[in-house]
């Protein structure tokens, strides 16, 4: 959960539901060699710690005051917010296990695809209870299904992956987890267009809106707490030379944390039980994105829009007082 990088670790012990050898996967096509992947699973357990909620808050604008030496939260101890859970869902693994991109090589936890982009797709996540500062946490992943699927975009994989996080005994998060497996790029794809401000807000009927300038010391910042190695995110001449990108990529998780907290700050008597997110379009450190959000009679629909005025993530919010 949160914590287990540079502050003390619970205990970690890696559960391999199966072992396997899989040979290099020529095309999209060839599916049967990873229906001995469904039902892998991985465990670990670590320890929320403060220091990571510290960066966390720190990446998402607040004022970090000292309070007898120690940094004070925008949330309570005992209450960490309901996106926390994505500080510590990435894998821990050596340097020497690191494929090209920065996560984890391919062939051991997850198969070895031959498409070498990846990208979040979104989550399905439900809110079960509340978590605090100090608490162990065990967290329990596995591979629910892959779907090579073919588009307009090319040849695709969708891999599923179920999270699902307990303190003790007691489930407190659950996320399903989408990922899509893209081929190389053959041509440098378009940078967005920027229109002015009114532009964008007018195309759409909304409660709450910001407007957010991206940076590579921020996207650096998230990608450090919360132990992301993919290079997209923070290295340019890979994302742009190597994955063919017009500039880094804005963290998926990123954004939906940013929707997420844009409703709480908003609604602070409210809690979130469940949320759906979806990436339409990627975003780019290239020029200012705006996050907005609506009001509903159970929640709020939220969404990120590109520069140019596009959705590039929808949100659905299901909250209770």
């Amino acid at each position: 959960m949160v914590g287990g990088k540079d502050e003390t670790v619970f205990a970690i012990d890696a559960v391999r539901a199966k072992k396997r050898n899989l040979k290099n996967m020529d095309s999209a096509n060839e599916e049967s060699p990873w229906v001995e992947y469904i039902g892998t699973r991985e465990q670990t357990i670590e320890t929320v710690n403060r220091r990571d909620l510290v960066g966390l808050a720190g990446v998402l604008g607040y004022p970090l005051q000292l309070k007898a030496g120690r940094h004070v939260l925008p949330w309570p101890d005992d209450d960490v917010p309901p996106f926390a859970h994505w500080l510590n869902a990435n894998p821990n693994v050596a340097r020497s296990e690191l494929g090209v991109d920065g996560h984890p090589a391919r062939g051991g936890f997850i198969p070895r695809f031959a498409f070498p982009r990846r990208m979040w797709a979104g989550s399905q996540v439900s809110v079960y209870g509340a978590y605090g500062v100090g608490q162990p946490v065990t967290h329990r992943k596995s591979i629910e299904s892959i779907s090579p699927k073919s588009g307009r975009s090319g040849n695709m994989i969708f891999l599923t992956l179920l999270h699902e996080f307990y303190v003790d005994t007691q489930l407190i998060v659950r996320e399903v987890q989408n990922l899509v497996y893209r081929e190389q790029a053959t041509a440098a794809a378009p940078v967005p267009r920027v229109i002015p401000v009114a532009e964008v807000k007018a195309l759409f009927d909304y409660d709450w809106c910001e407007i957010l300038s991206p940076d590579p010391v921020w996207l650096f910042q998230y990608s450090a707490v919360s132990f992301n190695g993919h290079r997209i995110h923070y290295d340019r001449d890979y994302a742009t030379q190597q994955e063919h990108y017009p500039g880094l990529l804005v963290h998926g998780p990123l954004c939906a944390t940013l929707l997420l907290n844009l409703y709480q700050k908003n609604n602070p008597d409210k809690r979130i039980t469940a949320f759906d997110t979806r990436v339409v379009a990627p975003i780019y450190d290239n020029a200012d994105f705006f996050i907005f959000g609506a009001a509903t009679d159970t929640g709020a629909e939220l969404w990120v829009a590109g520069p140019d005025g596009q959705q590039c993530m929808t949100a659905v919010v299901r909250a209770e007082k």
